[in-house]
């Protein structure tokens, strides 16, 4: 096991649009044509309507819903980062449109539930892939 790399995507015929915009610096999320809700992680089809659905922007603006802090080596390529924060994100596009994301350059210990915070695009260490991570976008009261 190489601790240097983390693990790579395999993106297939779902997640290809998702990885296609992440390449290009966009986030952008799987939203059917039909009824307009977004979907995460991306599907084919609606399963609230049936309609097809297709890859839109999104502000990549939210709250964090749930958080860890990881203090042990758990995942390679992020020893050196340790701790770090992994949060669970709800986007302001639509309730219950959630998602995972390493919370970027904060302090464990200044990390709440319900925080504001931005979505980026980093690049991921060991491939050629890019990934959305998020960032406190202001100081802590």
């Amino acid at each position: 096991m190489d601790l240097q790399t983390p693990p790579q995507p395999a993106p297939d015929a779902d997640s290809a649009g998702f990885w296609a915009a992440t390449a290009a610096g966009e986030l952008r999320l799987c939203r059917c044509a039909d009824c307009r809700r977004w979907h995460q992680p991306p599907l084919e089809r609606c399963p609230a309507c049936g309609g097809a659905t297709g890859f839109e922007l999104v502000s990549g603006c939210g709250r964090i819903k749930s958080f860890i802090v990881v203090r042990h080596p758990a995942v390679p390529g992020y020893l050196e980062d340790l701790p770090y924060v992994v949060a669970i994100v709800d986007l302001d596009e639509q309730e219950g449109l959630r998602l995972p994301g390493r919370l970027l350059d904060a302090d464990p210990a200044r990390v709440d539930v319900g925080r504001a915070v931005r979505a980026e695009i980093v690049d991921l260490p060991g491939g050629d892939f890019r990934v959305g991570a998020f960032r406190l976008p202001d100081p802590a009261p």
